[in-house]
Order: structure tokens, then C-alpha cells, then sequence
């Protein structure tokens, strides 16, 4: 995620005081205000175990049938107060900020590829790394530009168009490609210095962010590296042809450049987008790529290829926001914490709710600030280290947001490879053995940390 001062975090929704509340609005339902989330997950496996094709299953029908169930589960209030409620939560300010990314991210990348950035790219990346290195090197390269500008979401909309050129001159299929973009991005969302999530962890539990860094980097140092050789493996029979040193356009190249040195010197990613378009229609229209009105048509095209991204994104948060109005989140948090009676039971319940109010929230930051404290509280009263309970809270919701088909990263990675999300899901190999790492070091309480 951003840092404060870059902020477009997906689905924040306001909160409510509790003698603030809309009229006719009743109490939490537990259960059956996070009833929302199970019909969406029930929808998605069964249809697509129907039509026995992922591919199949059009996710904005699945999240309109959803939406309609979740107005039903807010009971005592009339029908205007449950619309309310869901456009709210669809017409938050940063919601509103990531789909303006979403927007931008689809004209920079449909403008890039309509004067051959793309191509000249990919060519250039061919030349520089052995064919069996492509999927581990696209693995380490969002690995690297993630950690330096702390955020999974720039990342991934700087490098999925250039996937998507590699895809179509290798072996290697466009949904692993995809993947390793995604996960690469995970890395460094989760422990750059300048990513929210890092923030909101080490301010809410009182530790250094250096010294979370240095948990959190041995926590999960073994799914990067097990994550690695997995795509090397994968990626050892890519074959691609010879590329002439007069096929890489260096000018070409130069939009692409620019996003990423303007990313890496921390520049805000809308500004980053809007530099990257600007650059491409310059470029473009110099050398004759395309004339104006054609690029004006490239941009309209790539905005267009996001709508169904940015209509999932609506209802998504519109959705959500009906289940921690109901009291989905509040359920979680007070049954979980009820039953910890030990320091490793402590940990799991951290990162338990941690990874229930992301599956709710789709958004990893939001998760850490609405379970932090009641995190903070359970680390003192059974003696976990700050620094592992901020590992712990940053860790399990970065592995949450990697994987789940409806949060920012996975849409706009779909909308700008043109493929569903569930095709990019089977190759998060990151985020799944980020997962499996986390609960293995808490089972064998590691790392042991030295009183600082």
C-alpha cells in the first residue's frame, strides 16, 4: 500500500458512532451480517464447478446477486436507509482515488501499447535475461520495485502490460506471468518502509519499523526464496526468438522508464500514470506512431477494458459496507478474542483477525486499524513481542489481499491482462506460502527475538 502522504486505499468506509446512527438502522446481526461474504464465495465455487470452466463465471453478476442478498440482512430499516448504507460505502472518497488508478491504469497501458512501448519493452527484456529466467525474474523485479515504493498496486499497473507482451512472444502463459507479478508485489508491500501497512502495524502495536522489518524479513525470506525456485522451475523450458538489437527502440522504452524511476523517487501514482500517458502521447505523436485522434481512441479503449473492474469495485465496497455496518466485523473480533488463553494462542488469534476482517474489508490496512488495538491488548496480556504482533498483523493481511479475487491488486491485474482473476489465483504461489510460513512460525515460535 501507499504511504500517507500517496493514499488510494480500496474500500475505507466511514466510521459510525454509535449514538450517531442513520434512523431505522438496528443492531449487529453476527452471523448474518457476514452471511454476505459466504453467498459470495458459495456463488463463485458452484458456478463455477457448473460450467466447469472459471472462466465462465461472470464475477459482476456474482457481486450484483450478492449486493441484493446483503441489503436483505439489514434488518429494522426501511428500504432508502439500506441504499444508503451500500452507496456510501460504493462512493467513499478513496474508493472514488482507486478507481481514478483503475482509470489511468487502462489508458496508460492501452495508449503504451498503441505506440509499440510495450513491444520495445518486452524486446529489451528478452535481450537481458536467459530465457529461463523470465517468470523468476519478473518474480524479483516486482519483488524489488515494490519494496522501494511500498506499493503492491503501482506496481502491479507498471507491470502487467509488459507481462502481457512476454506472454505473447514465450512459452509461458499469461495467468503465471500474472501471478508473479502479483506476488513479487506482496513482498515489498509487506515490508517497505514506506508502505501503509508497515505504518499502521508498527504505530498501532509500538515498535520500530526497523525492527518489524527485521522480524518480518525472517518470517518471510522462505516463501520468496521457495516461491523463486518454484518459478524457476515453471519457467525452465520458456523459449523465445532471437530479438535484433533494431527492434529495441530505446525511445520507446521511455514511458515505461519514467513510471517506474518516478514510482521508485516516490511520486504519487496517479501522477506517476498521468506523467506515463503524457510521455507515451508525446512519443507516439513524434514519431508517428499514431495521430492524435487515435490516441485519444487508444485511451477511451483502455479506460473502456476497465469498466468491468471498476463496476466489481462499486459493489464490492457498496457490499462491504453493508456487512461492517451490520456488525459483521464487531461478531469477529469479540468471538475470536474470547477463547485466547496462551502466548502462541495469542498470535493465532491475532492473525486470525487480521485475516477475517480483510476477507471482509478487501483492503489490508483497513484490517490492521480495525483489529490493532484489540491486537495491541491481547500482545501485553500474553506477553508477545511488538515487534512479532506487528509481523503477524501485516503478514496475514498481505496474504489475505494477495489471494482474494475481489480485492484492488487481483482487479486491476485481471482488467489489464483482459483475463478473470480466478486464472491468476492457482499460480499465487507468494502470498499462499506467505500464509503457510506465518502460521508455521508461530507454531514453532519463531523467529526468537532478543529483548531490544
Amino acid at each position: 500500500m501507499q504511504n500517507k502522504n500517496n493514499k488510494y486505499n480500496l474500500f475505507v468506509f466511514p466510521k459510525h458512532k454509535s449514538n450517531k446512527k442513520m434512523k431505522g438502522i438496528g443492531t449487529p446481526c453476527g452471523l448474518l451480517a457476514l452471511s454476505p461474504m459466504l453467498v459470495l464465495m458459495i456463488l463463485m465455487i458452484s458456478l463455477s464447478l457448473y460450467f466447469h470452466d472459471f472462466y465462465k463465471v461472470p464475477p459482476i453478476v456474482i457481486f450484483i446477486i450478492t449486493s441484493v442478498y446483503a441489503l436483505t440482512t439489514l434488518r429494522g430499516q426501511n428500504f432508502n436507509d439500506r441504499i444508503a448504507v451500500f452507496s456510501k460505502g460504493a462512493g467513499n472518497s478513496d474508493l472514488m482515488l482507486m478507481i481514478w488508478i483503475f482509470i489511468l491504469a487502462g489508458a496508460f497501458a492501452a495508449s503504451a501499447k498503441a505506440m509499440n512501448a510495450v513491444d520495445a519493452t518486452v524486446n529489451l527484456t528478452l535481450c537481458i535475461l536467459p530465457e529461463n529466467m523470465l517468470l523468476p525474474g519478473i518474480f524479483a523485479a516486482a519483488c524489488l520495485i515494490s519494496i522501494s515504493i511500498g506499493t503492491s498496486v503501482g506496481t502491479i499497473a507498471a507491470l502487467i502490460p509488459i507481462v502481457c507482451g512476454l506472454a505473447g512472444k514465450t512459452g509461458l502463459e499469461l495467468p503465471v506471468l500474472s501471478a508473479a507479478a502479483v506476488g513479487g508485489a506482496f513482498f515489498g508491500d509487506n515490508l517497505s518502509f514506506i508502505s501503509d501497512t508497515t505504518v499502521v502495524a508498527t504505530k498501532t502495536q509500538g515498535c520500530r519499523m526497523s525492527d518489524k522489518f527485521k522480524t518480518n524479513f525472517l518470517i518471510v525470506l522462505p516463501a520468496a526464496i521457495i516461491t523463486f525456485v518454484l518459478y524457476l522451475f515453471i519457467g525452465r523450458e520458456a523459449t523465445t526468438t532471437d530479438i535484433a538489437t533494431s527492434q529495441i527502440n530505446l525511445l520507446k522504452i521511455l514511458p515505461y522508464a519514467a513510471v517506474l524511476v518516478s514510482a521508485i523517487a516516490g511520486l504519487n501514482v496517479l501522477i506517476v500514470l498521468l506523467l506515463g500517458l503524457l510521455l507515451t502521447g508525446i512519443v507516439g505523436l513524434a514519431d508517428g506512431s499514431f495521430q492524435l485522434d487515435s490516441w485519444f481512441a487508444a485511451m477511451a479503449n483502455g479506460i473502456g477494458g476497465m469498466s468491468e473492474t471498476i463496476f466489481i469495485s462499486l459493489l464490492a465496497g457498496g457490499l462491504l459496507a453493508v456487512i461492517r455496518h451490520g456488525g459483521g466485523i464487531d461478531w469477529i473480533i469479540q468471538r475470536l478474542t474470547s477463547h485466547v488463553n496462551s502466548r502462541r494462542g495469542a498470535e493465532l488469534s491475532i492473525g486470525m483477525l487480521v485475516t477475517l476482517v480483510n476477507f471482509c474489508t478487501a483492503n489490508n490496512t483497513v484490517a490492521i486499524l480495525s483489529v490493532g488495538t484489540i491486537a495491541r491488548d491481547i500482545a501485553k496480556r500474553f506477553g508477545v513481542d511488538p515487534r512479532k504482533a506487528a509481523s503477524i498483523l501485516d503478514t496475514f493481511s498481505c496474504f489475505v489481499q494477495g489471494i482474494i479475487p475481489y480485492g484492488a491488486q487481483l482487479l486491476i491485474a485481471s482488467g489489464l491482462a483482459s483475463i478473470p482473476a480466478t486464472a491468476i489465483m492457482p499460480y499465487l504461489f507468494y502470498p499462499y506460502l506467505l500464509g503457510a510460513v506465518a502460521i508455521t512460525a508461530i507454531l514453532l515460535g519463531l523467529p526468537k527475538l532478543k529483548q531490544s
